[in-house]
């Protein structure tokens, strides 16, 4: 029964912008719920801890949790100019999210 909940689940790709002004890349489920772990608990990523407030700059949905590995994966990948760029054009953000 867990593997048909798991094809169910939609996956989403989400950036936060930290209060240094780094920016984070992560997937998840449950965006807000992922975020809230982030702020709130020590299953949020190691990277974000003490570098609040976190603000939730982008969040898209894809199709499936290795697709949205893969996105994750080249965002992370991008200078901080370029991910600043694609968070000013949603439209160029959906293209790469779509791409694969």
């Amino acid at each position: 029964m867990a593997a048909v909940d798991e094809i169910a689940k939609s996956w989403n790709v989400y950036v936060v912008r930290c209060a240094d002004g780094s920016l984070y890349t992560g997937i998840a489920t449950d965006v807000g719920r992922r975020l809230d772990e982030h702020r709130h608990s020590d299953r949020g990523a190691k990277y974000l801890r003490g570098r609040g407030p976190l603000a939730l700059v982008f969040a898209g949905e894809v199709s499936d949790r290795s697709h949205a590995s893969r996105v994750e994966h080249r965002i992370k990948r991008l200078s901080k100019a370029r991910k600043e760029a694609l968070l000013r054009s949603p439209a160029e953000l959906r293209v790469l999210m779509q791409a694969w």
